[in-house]
């Protein structure tokens, strides 16, 4: 069986961290699987998915990560071709990567007592996000 569920969230860009982690449980419960795999994507080049405890200081640590690894204010080709100011999006959204697989068991995502699951909008101004979760299984 597998159910496909698309998902809206308004984000505020520069690196917000939103979490999904009840609509994923919510919607793993709807589609009726008791195991399988349950799969997010997010389309686009600035946004990224990953699990986190999502607490203020693992948030803070993760926005101080990306801004040591891919600081605003680099000189990024990408700048040079469009000049919309979010060059350091692209890159931090290639580094987490667009896409999560959770294992479903006994009807609900595996995760840890402290681990949730957060898309993180990159990109330099507010966005209305689409994500999509396939619950694939038995």
């Amino acid at each position: 069986m597998v159910e496909t569920f698309k998902l809206q969230v308004a984000t505020r860009g520069e690196g917000q961290i939103v979490d999904l982690t009840s609509e994923v449980i919510d919607r793993v419960a709807r589609a009726g699987i008791r195991n399988g795999t349950a799969t997010l994507f997010v389309p686009g080049s600035t946004a990224g998915l990953t699990t986190v405890e999502y607490e203020p200081g693992v948030v803070q640590d993760v926005a101080d990560c990306f801004d040591r690894l891919a600081p605003r204010d680099l000189d990024y080709a990408h700048e040079q071709a469009w000049h919309d100011g979010n060059g350091h999006s692209h890159v931090r959204a290639a580094l987490l990567g667009p896409s999560l697989v959770l294992p479903v068991q006994d009807g609900q995502p595996v995760l840890g007592t402290w681990q949730q699951v957060v898309l993180v909008d990159f990109d330099n101004k507010p966005r209305q996000r689409t994500w999509t979760l396939t619950v694939m299984g038995e």
